[in-house]
């Protein structure tokens, strides 16, 4: 029957729905498959900038040494230009100066080092001989496990398989390259070097002009300004001391006997610019060096001692002494630096991992997103 207008209408009771959506739980949610996804992008960079610079180090090697000598002569170019000297020819006399310097220590070493590397197998034989009495309880225990291992291995047949032996690349060569590959990086790099030093801060104003806004740009010319000052202060002291390091090491080769003790003397300048491997490798040379000159044991120790003494003074005396909290780093970031810059770039990038270090400290500093890296890098 039909329903009277005077009667209530009926309410329609709530209907039914699943529970609320949690927006907190989903913005969370969302806010982490963004940072997995941005770690997992960075993570990417990283590695694909490691594959770039260990296969294109042929490139990157001559431009980063000619930004860090660059670095170095900066300041001798602007003595020139106070002199009104102009930026090309002062760019030119740097390049015929340091080219005078290195052709000259070449020359003037290159016949004892030759000679040292002549005699180097009738040096092996020497030190085998000296070392043999140390070594006679070793081979004994050496010789008892080979014939262990030869009443336990199956007799061999007489018709083995032919032996394949293939030649590879030399010690040197894996280590500095070959010599065209080295002929062709300095050359690209005194090339370079002497349009970085000829254009001036060409570069640096450029790249200002190029910054939005004044705190940009007045940022990026004290980064420049404090990279070079601190980069260049460091190349020096520690050349300075390196060659104070070299005399005396020098005069110490000189008293103990050592023939042609200019040549280890220079040899102990070039690896302290390794730190921890250059003195370890050095030492070992010279205690080899020590064994093939002098007939007595104890003699022959003296070389690598007096080296050891030398080093040691250098180290903890008077480099803490004279660079001071000039260039303050982590020797933890150090030794990490090393390693890995060894493993990118071999030698030539051991010897340019801590002014590298530094540079990235620097910059690090300047920039407030990641500071936390520079106060990693720092002491």
């Amino acid at each position: 029957m039909p329903r009277s207008s005077l009667e209530p209408p009926v309410e329609a009771g709530p209907t039914p729905t699943g529970p609320e959506p949690n927006l907190h739980k989903l913005s969370t949610a969302l806010r982490d498959r963004v940072e997995v996804r941005s770690l997992a992008i960075t993570g990417l960079f990283v590695l694909a900038a490691f594959y770039t610079l260990y296969f294109a180090r042929a490139f990157f090697l001559p431009v980063v040494f000619a930004i860090l000598l660059d670095f170095l002569f900066s300041p001798v170019l602007r003595i020139l230009k106070r002199g009104r000297i102009p930026e090309p020819v002062g760019a030119a006399l740097v390049i015929l100066g340091l080219l005078g310097f290195v052709g000259a220590g070449a020359y003037s070493l290159a016949q004892p080092a030759r000679s040292w590397v002549s005699r180097a197998p009738a040096s092996m034989e020497q030190i085998r001989g000296k070392l043999r009495l140390i070594r006679r309880p070793v081979q004994e225990v050496s010789r008892a496990a080979e014939q262990v291992e030869k009443a336990a291995r199956a007799p061999a047949s007489e018709s083995g398989p032919a032996e394949v032996v293939v030649k590879g690349p030399t010690a040197a060569e894996r280590l500095f390259g070959t010599t065209q590959t080295i002929v062709i990086g300095a050359i690209e790099v005194l090339i370079l070097l002497y349009f970085l030093l000829a254009a001036g801060d060409l570069f640096l104003q450029k790249m200002i002009n190029v910054l939005p806004s004044f705190g940009d740009k007045r940022r990026a010319v004290e980064i420049a300004r404090e990279t070079e000052a601190s980069i260049s202060t460091y190349l020096v002291t520690l050349t300075l001391l390196n060659v104070g390091e070299a005399l005396a090491v020098t005069g110490a080769m000189y008293l103990v006997g050592v023939p042609n003790p200019l040549l280890w003397g220079v040899l102990a300048g070039l690896v302290e610019f390794i730190p921890y491997i250059g003195p370890t490798v050095l030492l070992l040379v010279l205690a080899a060096a020590g064994l093939t000159t002098f007939d007595t044991l104890g003699h022959a120790l003296l070389v690598p001692g007096a080296y050891l003494v030398v080093n040691f003074v250098q180290s903890n005396l008077v480099s803490p002494l004279i660079m001071g909290q000039r260039l303050t780093l982590n020797p933890v970031a150090i030794f990490i630096g090393l390693a890995f810059w060894w493993w990118i770039w071999g030698v030539p990038g051991a010897f340019i991992a801590v002014p590298l270090l530094a540079t990235l400290k620097i910059f690090c500093d300047h920039i407030e997103t990641l500071a936390p890296i520079g106060e990693f890098l720092g002491r």
